[in-house]
């Protein structure tokens, strides 16, 4: 429906750089929207749109590549690993980083592999990440104990964080420790073999011996792909079973059950992603795959992606709900910005040669698609200190002359060594505090209003560059409006797009409040690259 119009603006962005747009005419530009641009009954039947949302659907989660992340354990330490970080993480920083992780408004978090990988100490830092596992049923010890793991989850739950484990079920180490069963997966250490019933049997022992032993909330999926649906159906069945069966005490005291959540890392198009992960209406497998197709169409259109395309427009943003018509009606799509494969979303920046740290365009794009995330129906994922628009110096182009052995490539780069405030790293500067403190107040807002993480969305206007979303659960009602310009919006809303004549709109952030001129419209001003949230009070 847009390709067209997607295709030609992203024509007019490559083809002017960022002096030309920043000599444009810096007039505000004035948007009257009379009706709405189009019906969105199809977005409005997955999972997390609509009445019968969910808690997964709420779920704020932030990503740690333990190994990088924050050492609290002097004792525990790699020492090698892929990436610009110090390989000094463990879990005990991860415990000391709890608080820090609760106070940024998150609801979950998610560690990379903690398995024990090869031998200690080791040579290969491919051991650090944990990605191929040589002892599924033990924690490395150079990421720390079994007693600091249960310390983890347990003061975890008591903070309301919820605890996801990696779940690399598809390869492994060649010389595999057997299970407490005595099982084995069969194959090689690239490719297990699922035909085999003993390689099934396995990974369901796997993922049923953490939920009971630690009372882990469920399974981040790698490669999720090299496992065949018929086999993920059985594990999932396997983590819902051995979670109800589990119970442990939450931040009120109350007695719950492991929320047995899994979400799949499939990095294909949206019908690839179904075809390996959801199934389809008649057969459901896995109800969550992370959203990578929307994800690259947001950093797209307010950086570049990592090959460097820019496709600067809001059409872009609009056009991603299309690809959700791949999905069947179960589909509960996870939005993350960036990950420990990724390139940071500061660098992405850079990349497109949009801004620096230096200037306040930098700290505005992240916040916009902050923004943008906060207003997404579904989990969403952040990757650690996201929330401080961390990039790494003097690092943005593509580098491909031996870049493994540079420790520059573009899957390793964002393995940062972590920076929390109070626990690890230097001290904020102010405008890394200030994006900070506008990330907890989106996640605070988020938390308040199921609107924003379980809303049926229809779609108000679209152009280059303004997006305009109404969210709606029972009588939570909420517009959501993104400038991607760099020159303020104005935009004259009549109120009968509204449905039910409103009495007033409020800012959720400001609190400024709007109300109907004699003409029966609403005038909301929209900055440059930025985002606004206003509650529809009837």
């Amino acid at each position: 429906m847009y390709g067209l119009l997607i295709f030609l603006f992203s024509i007019l962005s490559n083809a002017s750089d960022l002096a030309s747009l920043k000599a444009m005419n810096n007039a505000v530009y004035a948007v009257h929207v009379k009706e709405t641009s189009k019906d969105s009954h199809i977005q409005n039947r997955l999972a997390c749109y609509g009445m019968q949302a969910s808690e997964l659907c709420q779920l704020r989660i932030y990503e740690i590549m333990v190994e990088s992340f924050v050492d609290g354990d002097p004792k525990a330490n790699f020492k090698i690993g892929y990436g610009p970080s110090s390989h000094h993480g463990d879990i005990q920083g991860v415990i000391n980083s709890l608080d820090y992780i609760k106070s940024l408004g998150m609801n979950g978090i998610w560690l990379t592999p903690i398995f024990l990988s090869g031998p200690v100490p080791s040579d290969d830092p491919l051991d650090a990440t944990g990605y191929f596992a040589s002892d599924y049923f033990k924690i490395d010890p150079r990421f720390g104990s079994l007693d600091q793991a249960k310390n983890l989850v347990l003061q975890a739950h008591k903070r309301g964080l919820y605890v996801f484990f990696d779940g690399v079920f598809g390869h492994h180490k060649e010389k595999i420790v057997a299970a407490p069963s005595g099982l084995l997966p069969i194959g090689n250490n690239y490719q297990v073999d699922y035909s085999k019933p003993e390689t099934l049997k396995f990974y369901q022992e796997v993922a049923s011996y953490w939920i009971n032993e630690l009372k882990i909330d469920g399974w981040r999926l790698d490669q999720a792909y090299q496992v065949p649906l018929s086999a993920w159906s059985e594990i999932s069945r396997t983590v819902k079973s051995t979670s109800a069966k589990v119970t442990y005490q939450d931040s009120h005291g109350q007695s719950v059950h492991p929320l047995g959540y899994m979400v799949a890392e499939v990095v294909k198009k949206p019908k690839n992603i179904s075809q390996d992960i959801y199934g389809d209406n008649s057969a459901p497998v896995l109800s969550s795959a992370f959203d990578f197709p929307m994800r690259k169409r947001l950093v797209q259109t307010l950086a570049c992606d990592e090959g460097g395309l820019r496709l600067s427009s809001a059409l872009n943003l609009a056009a991603g709900f299309e690809d959700y018509t791949a999905y069947p009606d179960h589909a509960m799509p996870n939005l993350i910005l960036g990950n420990h494969d990724f390139v940071r979303f500061g660098d992405l920046i850079k990349r497109a040669k949009l801004a620096t740290t230096d200037g306040d365009e930098y700290w505005a794009r992240h916040k916009a698609a902050f923004a943008f995330l906060a207003n997404y129906s579904g989990p969403i994922t952040f990757y650690y200190n996201e929330e401080i628009g961390q990039e790494v110096a003097n690092f943005s182009a593509k580098i491909t002359d031996n870049c493994w052995t540079k420790n520059l490539c573009d899957e390793m780069i964002s393995r940062t060594t972590g920076i929390v405030e109070g626990v690890a790293g230097p001290d904020l500067n102010p405008k890394q505090r200030d994006l900070k403190n506008y990330f907890q107040s989106l996640m605070r807002l988020r938390a308040a209003n199921l609107s924003l993480s379980s809303g049926s969305r229809t779609q108000i206007y679209v152009d280059q560059n303004l997006y305009i979303d109404r969210k709606d659960h029972g009588k939570n009602s909420t517009l959501f409006f993104l400038n991607i310009a760099q020159r303020p919006a104005k935009v004259t809303l009549n109120s009968g797009v509204l449905g039910s004549k409103p009495i007033k709109l409020q800012d959720m952030l400001s609190k400024e409040l709007f109300t109907e001129n004699v003409a029966g419209e609403f005038i909301i001003p929209v900055s440059p690259i930025s985002a606004r949230f206003l509650e529809i009070i009837f």
